[in-house]
């Protein structure tokens, strides 16, 4: 059985039955089935779908945004943010699908030369639970247009949202079988991948899950993308409207909840305005409204899970037993439910366990450098790469960073956030491959070379 749990009460949702191997099997069949017709329908007809998808999406905002809230603690206001991000990428894919899958000339001694952009079959979807809807659709949309089926194993702490997301898919008028959930466990993951009507596999999550997934896929030689966790780096130098990177740093840092990959991990602040940068932050940091996630006065509900709440808590209570300083926020915590204080950590040495670690949790960790080289140094100094921010007016310190940053993003004087126009991964232990954008849209393709002699 999988189990439904509200993180703000502690209590039970609802238990859902697993799938038996007579029903994955119908699931893998269907949609391997569909493949062979929805491979062929018209580009503009999927697009038609995706806009629909835009328009269900909208209309059950509300619902989904509850949903999530009740499953995994997000405040009602980040939920109908996720979902209204949702509803303009499917729009926008859906519009840019036919220049991103276009045919690409080569101009050659033959009467023609090109690449052509082929679906490979259906995918299997393996999601997380701290953007239950977002997470999904921003690979799910960009491989249908792309003419294949999906399969969605999502976390099994969201099952009422895996179920949403397929009844959405339904009432937009997507064939069934285009889109469809599996209510399994990981353990169940491994069969799914072997099965040769398996073509690919899409993995947010941790870095054990990625590379289990990246194993099952290399051995069965099937195309994966990872999408992993982050340890990214916050730079601040003195040139850097204080302000404002504050106020970014506590949104990049503390946003849904602490509980997001490209969340800003580690804030490296040069010592001319350390002190400053640390007051601040903890005083933004304290004025947070932490409590129920169904409140509209509400900046931050629980935890997801009681068992990454007692995680957290013992990371924290390992790196202050082993020398660092930790400061806790001003809270007082709601009775029931998996709460936890905002904290920040600070004089942590690399011997320390933290320091190589990534803090799922409304955590900043919080580093003084003398010098940019430091800074940049300081940044790189971990096996994970999938986001960057520097706040810096230096155009120097600009340009270095763009370059020299280990990440598969940098973003300057604003904080890290996925654009539905650009490629989004990462590199090192973070994972590989793109989602979204022209990118996104051909990873699940056979780009085909094509030769015309005459």
């Amino acid at each position: 059985m999988i189990t439904s749990i509200n993180p703000a009460t502690g209590q039970t949702i609802k238990t859902y039955a697993e799938l038996d191997a007579g029903a994955i099997e119908a699931a893998i069949s269907n949609a391997s089935t569909v493949f062979s017709s929805w491979r062929k329908t018209e580009l503009s007809r999927r697009a038609q779908l995706v806009h629909a998808l835009a328009d269900t999406l909208e209309t059950h905002g509300d619902a989904c945004a509850h949903l999530m809230s009740v499953e995994m603690g997000k405040t009602l206001k980040t939920g109908r943010a996720e979902i209204d991000k949702c509803v303009k990428y499917c729009r926008f894919t859906a519009d840019m699908a036919a220049t991103y899958l276009a045919d690409e000339m080569v101009k050659t001694e033959y009467s023609k030369a090109f690449t052509r952009a082929l679906p490979l079959g259906t995918v299997l979807l393996v999601m997380p639970w701290n953007f239950p809807f977002w997470q999904v659709i921003r690979v799910a949309v960009a491989a249908i247009l792309a003419g294949n089926t999906c399969l969605l194993k999502h976390a099994s702490n969201v099952p009422g949202s895996a179920l949403m997301l397929e009844e959405v898919f339904i009432k937009a008028g997507f064939p069934a079988g285009v889109f469809q959930t599996l209510l399994i466990r990981a353990g169940a993951v491994k069969g799914v991948l072997e099965d040769d009507r398996i073509h690919g596999a899409s993995l947010t999550g941790s870095e054990a899950a990625g590379s289990a997934v990246a194993s099952i896929c290399g051995t069965q030689i099937k195309p994966c993308v990872l999408e992993l966790g982050g340890a990214d780096p916050f730079i601040v130098m003195p040139s850097a409207d204080l302000d404002a990177a504050v106020g970014h740093a506590i949104t990049g840092r503390m946003r849904n909840n602490g509980q997001s990959c490209i969340a800003a991990k580690r804030l490296i602040v040069h010592a001319d305005i350390y002190d400053d940068f640390q007051k601040a932050f903890l005083a933004k940091m304290n004025a947070m409204n932490l409590g129920d996630p169904l409140d509209a006065r509400t900046d931050m509900g629980p935890i997801a899970t009681k068992r990454a709440l007692d995680g957290v808590n013992a990371q924290v209570a390992r790196a202050e037993t082993q020398g660092a300083l930790v400061t806790h926020a001003a809270h007082t915590l709601p009775k029931r439910g998996f709460y936890m204080r905002p904290a920040i950590i600070e004089n942590i040495s690399k011997d320390m366990d933290v320091y190589g670690q990534e803090i799922f949790a409304p955590v900043a960790m919080l580093f003084k450098v003398a010098n940019f080289d430091e800074a940049i140094a300081l940044a790189n100094d971990t096996n994970l790469g999938l986001s960057s921010v520097l706040f810096s007016n230096d155009e120097t310190e600009q340009d270095r960073a763009i370059s020299e940053l280990e990440a598969g993003s940098t973003y300057i004087n604003r904080y890290a956030s996925s654009d539905i126009r650009l490629p989004f991964g990462g590199i090192k232990r973070s994972g590989f491959g793109r989602e979204m954008a022209k990118q996104g849209l051909r990873a699940f393709t056979n780009l085909k070379t094509v030769i015309v002699a005459s």
